[in-house]
């Protein structure tokens, strides 16, 4: 059997606890499950960062212009060729 840790919270006002009870309830969740996915959502990385949002930041701190990102755009579209190792 494996033993979870267990947190204690001291001193929480009622007002707090009357919130987490009651954010509890509409999510369907006992408290302990409310209090666990709050600090889950709070500790998790703020997302993955994406590759288009990232090179349209890059193109933003750039301030390319509409011409080169049309240049940027019209890449080959073509097939690459195999490689020939002889």
């Amino acid at each position: 059997m494996l033993l979870m840790p267990v947190l204690r919270i001291d001193d929480l006002s009622d007002a707090v606890l009357d919130a987490l009870r009651q954010r509890a309830v509409r999510h369907g969740r006992s408290l302990d499950a409310e209090v666990r996915a709050l600090l889950e959502e709070a500790v998790k990385p703020q997302g993955r960062l994406k590759l288009g949002s990232l090179l349209a930041d890059i193109g933003r701190q750039a301030k390319l212009t509409d011409e080169e990102v049309t240049l940027i755009n019209q890449r080959d579209q073509s097939l690459p060729c195999p490689v020939n190792f002889e």
